[in-house]
């Protein structure tokens, strides 16, 4: 099924196993969800392009035992608003930005996967000269401007031939879809059974395919913006990749780093693009371990 329950169906099994709630709020007329868990310092999780807060299922109840989680899913992604919406990356860094306002999250830590990586540190960018709102972010393979994976197809499918083809052919995509999360993982052993169906459900809502455009046609724009905006967030900062990430280039990791003030590196040995549903016991022990330390606590200057 299509729709909210096929969606959604990862979330009453979190309500049920923790103290989880589902919350909406409007930003920039735009309703969008968020799922809130725990209590303690906030956390802010930001998911990938056709990823929402189902990617961060077996993240959730390991963080909220520590932090007070905001796990947000953009408009244009999961179950929120998605008609006529600008999915871009500098888009969505603005609406985060209102949306941490809106909810007074002050000295909060972010961690992004892939383009909601992208999309955390031109967050942290906007926030590096103003209210301090952001203490510390991780990276899970986070877009960025060294890795050339995948530039041809964004350069093809941002022309109209190329807009046209995605919006013929992903509303019918769906037996591709085991092709394309294959790619995705190191070991296509580690799939979890509902990961498949869970992103299923995001890619064939209707108008997934303009969302996706919207994001692509900024693409370049975005990325060369994060050139700017990354030597000035003097904030610590953990990257994490799999070594075998067929998604956002490995090698660029080390660039990443140099250009970051403040930044280390977790590489895990195998795992793809997705650590966190792949190898979560490795992704949750680095993640909680970085930000329990007292410097990640108590910030850095810069």
């Amino acid at each position: 099924m299509i729709g909210g329950h096929q969606l959604d169906s990862w979330l009453p099994m979190i309500m049920e196993s923790m103290q989880a709630n589902e919350h909406w709020v409007v930003i920039g007329g735009q309703r969008m969800r968020y799922v809130c868990a725990g209590s303690g310092p906030p956390l802010l999780l930001i998911p990938g392009l056709l990823g929402g807060s189902f990617c961060w299922r077996f993240s959730l109840p390991v963080l909220a035992q520590r932090f007070s989680v905001h796990a947000v899913d953009l408009p244009g992604a999961g179950p929120s608003d998605d008609a006529g919406v600008d999915c871009s990356m500098s888009c969505q860094a603005e609406r985060l930005a209102e949306f941490m306002e809106r909810l007074d999250l002050r000295q909060a830590s972010v961690i992004g996967c892939s383009f909601g990586g992208a999309i955390a540190m031109l967050l942290a960018g906007k926030d590096a000269h103003g209210a301090g709102r952001i203490r510390s972010l991780v990276l899970s393979a986070p877009v960025n401007p060294w890795s050339d994976f995948g530039q041809g197809r964004i350069r093809f499918l941002s022309s109209s031939l190329g807009g046209y083809f995605l919006r013929m052919t992903l509303p019918v995509s769906r037996p591709a879809h085991p092709i394309a999360l294959r790619r995705m993982y190191g070991d296509p052993a580690r799939i979890p059974g509902d990961a498949l169906e869970g992103y299923r459900a995001s890619v064939l809502r209707p108008r997934r395919a303009q969302n996706v455009l919207t994001a692509l046609r900024k693409w370049q724009t975005d990325v060369e913006s994060l050139r700017n905006v990354i030597p000035q967030l003097k904030i610590p900062t953990l990257l994490i990749w799999g070594t075998s990430d067929k998604a956002v280039d490995p090698r660029s990791a080390n660039a990443l780093r140099g250009q970051l003030p403040h930044a280390e590196l977790e590489l895990i040995p195998g795992a793809g693009h997705l650590p966190f549903e792949e190898t979560p016991d490795e992704f949750n022990r680095a993640v909680m371990e970085f930000l329990s330390r007292g410097d990640v606590l108590g910030g850095m200057a810069g």
